[in-house]
């Protein structure tokens, strides 16, 4: 148990020992080990210092920025008292010698112990840079002086394990302001080369102004030639074409006129035979002319007439159309007023023959008696009987006031219809009676007509007027 404890004991202790022993430098510090082991530097890394047996130091490595002024004014090479303040970059060295040299002036001190340290080293290099230069060189050429100054003062920083960065110089003044009037000779100088430099400006410029205006007037003489040239060619050319073209007219003028004249000739003759022609033509027409203006005279007198006599029967044949029409309308008119007046008469002779019928009955009864009158009693009554019916029949057409007729044979037909219609009756009569009433007349005239086949007619009544058209 012990023993566990013991062990336990110096695991804790071997723990504590580490922690406490454990260091970590950051980059820019340098951490310096020394002691029980051979002196160790650790930059940026993680390193053990046993606890009691070593030590640990630190040193910065950063860089550190000292104004050196010269405190006073420091003759130069020219014996002019000038001051100079300048700037500079220094920083410990990065490699193991120059930081062992280094831990020996500035271990676990501060920047600002350290830049105190150096100014003085600087100021004194500073001040010997100053006594060996001329005033002008330090002023026109601060470069110069500040490597010359980096040039004195780097081995002595490096003795004391320094790296020197940089070196600016930030002024230079002096007690008799010889600088001042040092710039104003500079600007005397200045303005006097400004003055040449613009005089030799202005006249670069007048020479290139008069090198560009004979560039261009060159250029304006070469192009004008040029023009000229081409406008020469152009007429040289034009002039070519020109004749070239007169050429080609002439020709064409010539070849115009040769062709002008052969037409000319083609149409005198042409014409001539035309002349000959036209007199012989009209020789010919004059010998016709009286014949053409006869029958001219008459086919214009005839086409007149023909005109006229068109016209008339047109005229004619309109009217005639148009009375034809109203013929027409007017026949059919009267044709079926005709027929109603013919059916009534039909009917009334109807009813005549009917009512001789009636009589010839009576009559017939008769007969017998008269048979001693003889054929002669006979004839006369038939003859006193027969101006009655034919007026019977022809009462009829007596009311009728105007009968028209169209074409031929109208009114033959009308008269035949009350011959007609008087034969009827005749007829009856000789049907009713048995005796042969043409034969009885036929005798009495002596026999005049035994070859005739006409009836006998009766001449009716004349109507109230009759109209033949």
């Amino acid at each position: 148990m012990e023993i566990i404890i013991a062990v336990a004991v110096l695991v804790v202790l071997l723990i504590l020992f580490i922690c406490i022993g454990y260091v970590k430098a950051p980059p820019d510090t340098a951490y310096m080990i020394s002691g029980f082991r051979k002196p160790r530097i650790l930059i940026g890394k993680a390193g053990i210092r046993i606890p009691f047996l070593e030590r640990l130091d630190k040193l910065s490595l950063k860089m550190f920025s000292v104004d050196v002024k010269t405190t006073d004014f420091v003759p130069n090479a020219e014996y002019i008292n000038v001051k100079v303040d300048a700037t500079v970059k220094i920083r410990i060295g990065q490699s193991e010698e120059m930081m062992a040299l280094a831990s020996k002036f500035f271990l676990n001190e501060s920047e600002d112990m350290i830049i105190r340290r150096v100014q003085d080293t600087l100021e004194g290099n500073m001040r010997e840079i100053v006594g060996q230069m001329r005033l002008e060189e330090m002023v026109t050429d601060r470069k110069a002086f500040g490597e010359r100054v980096q040039d004195n003062a780097i081995p002595d920083l490096q003795k004391m394990g320094l790296e020197m960065i940089s070196f600016n110089v930030q002024s230079f003044s002096d007690q008799n302001n010889v600088i001042e009037d040092l710039g104003i000779d500079n600007i005397s100088q200045i303005k006097k080369g400004a003055a040449v430099a613009k005089a030799q400006a202005d006249r670069d410029i007048a020479i290139a102004q008069a090198q560009a205006a004979k560039e261009a007037n060159d250029a304006k003489v070469q192009s004008e030639m040029e023009i000229a040239e081409k406008q020469t060619s152009l007429a040289i050319r034009q002039a070519e074409l020109k004749q070239q073209s007169d050429v080609k007219k002439a020709e064409a003028d010539a070849a115009y006129s040769i062709q002008e004249q052969q037409q000319r000739k083609t149409i005198e003759v042409a014409s001539a035979n035309a002349d000959i022609a036209r007199a012989e033509r009209t020789a010919e027409l004059k010998s016709k002319e009286v014949d053409v203006t006869k029958q001219t005279l008459d086919a214009e007198i005839r086409a007149k007439a023909d005109a006229q006599r068109y016209a008339a029967e047109q005229e004619a044949e309109a009217e005639l159309f148009r009375r034809t029409k109203e013929a027409e309308a007017k026949m059919i008119e009267r044709q079926r007023e005709a027929e109603g007046i013919r059916a009534v008469g039909l009917a009334e002779a109807e009813a005549i023959r009917l009512k001789a019928l009636a009589e010839a009955e009576g009559i017939d009864k008769k007969a017998e008696a008269m048979k001693k009158y003889g054929e002669a009693a006979v004839i006369e009554m038939i003859m006193a009987a027969l101006p009655e019916i034919a007026k019977n029949v022809a009462e009829p057409l007596s009311k009728v006031d105007k009968i028209t007729m169209y074409g031929e044979g109208n009114s033959a037909k009308l008269l035949s219809d009350i011959v007609n219609g008087t034969t009827q009756v005749t007829e009856g009569i000789s049907a009713g009676m048995g005796i042969d009433i043409k034969s009885l007349i036929m005798g009495a005239l002596g026999g005049k007509l035994a070859a005739a086949d006409t009836p006998v007619v009766v001449v009716p009544p004349q109507p109230a007027q009759q109209e033949q058209e």
